[in-house]
């Protein structure tokens, strides 16, 4: 069967993106194409990254597939809705089945299922698409009740979900991403073009055994299951070989979690005399001077170890587990060694006051890192964040027009109060850093606008 491939992001409609310009290929869809294509399917992928929403009509209309199937997260379920409303309307697909799978169909699948979806793909994504691909092909419906992993709908037009899938244990059986049915090359141009290299991302690892309250796990769940190190040292090989990128991204939540793997994949790289350069994120409670050893002799040229918070209160509220003291240590040991940091901050979690936001911006200081991130908390479904603040929702915006970012609930302070919060915690921090490289007027500068912020952050409270 032909089955036709995309995911419904465009980064021609993103402002804010096309500011940063750091794009990376859709590697779960990429995953699930390999995987299809290796039994025995015709695959087409539509990369929309870089197209136009009418290209892919066009597209999906000329090829006429036996089955469209769409990833959607977080970001891009307006534009799927309004997709498979489109697909809809032209004569030849109307009744086309169309496949969704992504993070967002476990706790959203019944208004996806309304909104047109044929099947929704809950959890992890390979194994599921080969056997509804399967019941398509057979041309027998009802045989979708022996599919694990799955939402659709009943012939009472009820929403069904099937029995959870057990996840893949040998994730080293699974082909590599089929990179070949995209254009990498203009990823490595937008990269090249705005900041002088190119970056692949890369997977090592599925899920995650921490339990952030914050942090969606519907795809992978609480779990940790790693690729060996010789099967992601073929891959990157491959792709030096291939692609040359420059640099690589580690997709993964916690690169350093083992110890023992990181060794393995350090020795396997040497062993090879495989020279890359990569950034990756992890946690600082699974950094030592062991594994930033490991991480400079494999290439890692920027960690991200995130904490969100400066306040242990609000570390411990979000179930982080991490002690913010050693997130400090692990930043600057890491910026000794050599290696760029970066973390990630959360303003506005849930019980976080105006103390709290001043000892995040005291630890930014202290841990001198040399990018960091600011997000608003916002609740995602299913995460224990959402449940935690279902009561305390102040709006309702219309599903098939929004995401879960749109969703706000009541906090401590009035939502412009954060507005004023993140202008004042960036410049304070950046004007604390320019005064330390010895950059007075650049730090005049920042403090200034770290004064308009703090003033904000006055009068809204």
């Amino acid at each position: 069967m032909k089955v036709f491939l995309t995911h419904g992001y465009f980064i021609r409609e993103d402002a804010r993106e096309q500011l940063i310009m750091k794009p990376y290929p859709p590697l779960g869809l990429l995953y699930v194409a390999a995987h299809l294509r290796s039994c025995g399917h015709e695959v087409v992928v539509y990369d929309s990254t870089f197209g136009e929403r009418e290209e892919l009509l066009q597209r999906i209309a000329q090829e006429r597939p036996g089955c469209i199937a769409i990833y959607v997260n977080l970001m891009t379920r307006a534009n799927v809705v309004a997709l498979m409303a489109r697909i809809r309307a032209l004569n030849d697909l109307r009744d086309a089945p169309i496949i969704l799978g992504g993070p967002e169909t476990r706790n959203h699948a019944a208004n996806f299922l309304a909104h047109g979806a044929t099947v929704c793909v809950v959890g992890e994504g390979e194994r599921t698409a080969e056997e509804v691909v399967e019941v398509f092909n057979a041309g027998d419906l009802s045989r979708l009740k022996e599919v694990s992993g799955i939402a659709y709908l009943d012939l009472a037009g009820r929403t069904v979900f099937s029995k959870e899938r057990e996840k893949l244990k040998e994730v080293d059986a699974l082909p590599v991403p089929a990179r070949d049915l995209i254009d990498i090359g203009a990823y490595q141009r937008a990269w090249k073009e705005r900041h002088g290299y190119s970056a692949l991302s890369v997977s090592t690892m599925r899920g995650c055994p921490y339990t952030c309250r914050w942090c969606s796990r519907a795809v992978y769940g609480l779990s940790y299951r790693r690729r060996s190190a010789g099967c992601v040292v073929d891959e990157l090989a491959h792709l030096v070989t291939t692609y040359k990128p420059d640099r690589f991204w580690f997709v993964d939540d916690v690169f350093t979690i083992s110890h023992k793997w990181m060794l393995a994949f350090t020795e396997e790289l040497e062993r090879r005399d495989l020279h890359i350069a990569y950034e990756c994120i992890t946690r600082a409670d699974r950094m030592n001077a062991e594994a930033i050893d490991l991480l400079k002799r494999s290439g890692c040229v920027q960690v991200w170890i995130g904490a969100e918070s400066g306040s242990q209160r609000i570390i411990d509220a979000m179930d982080r587990r991490v002690d913010v003291q050693q997130v400090r240590s692990m930043l600057r040991e890491s910026k000794r060694a050599g290696i760029g940091t970066g973390t990630f901050i959360m303003l506005g979690y849930p019980g976080e006051t105006e103390a709290d936001i001043l000892e995040t911006v005291q630890h930014l200081k202290q841990s001198d890192p040399d990018q960091f991130t600011i997000t608003l908390a916002y609740p995602i479904a299913g995460t224990e964040l959402h449940a935690e603040v279902r009561e305390d929702m102040t709006n309702a915006p219309e599903w098939a027009l929004s995401s879960d970012r749109d969703q706000d609930f009541r906090r401590v302070y009035r939502k412009g109060y954060y507005r004023h919060a993140i202008r004042y915690l960036t410049h304070a921090v950046h004007a604390h850093q320019q005064w330390d490289r010895g950059n007075p007027l650049s730090a005049a500068k920042h403090g200034a606008r770290a004064t308009y912020g703090r003033l904000g952050m006055l009068l809204m409270k």
